[in-house]
């Protein structure tokens, strides 16, 4: 499944996993320039500060 990140990026959920160190739900995702990077589920899923408004960090991209 793909998201737009709220900078604008578009970015393709990899898999979610946990991490083995502490067993936190993260989520592996691939950007367009092919960089994979991990984040905590909670981080991904949740809601950024911007401008003065709260807005999900990463949004559903609907298929083509």
């Amino acid at each position: 499944m793909r998201f737009r990140h709220y900078k604008g990026g578009v970015y393709e959920v990899v898999c979610e996993a946990t991490l083995e160190a502490d067993h936190t739900a993260v989520v592996v995702y691939r950007g367009q320039d092919g960089k994979t990077w991990v984040r905590p589920r909670d981080a991904f899923y949740g809601s950024v500060d911007v401008d003065g408004a709260r807005v999900p960090r990463f949004t559903p991209v609907a298929a083509a």
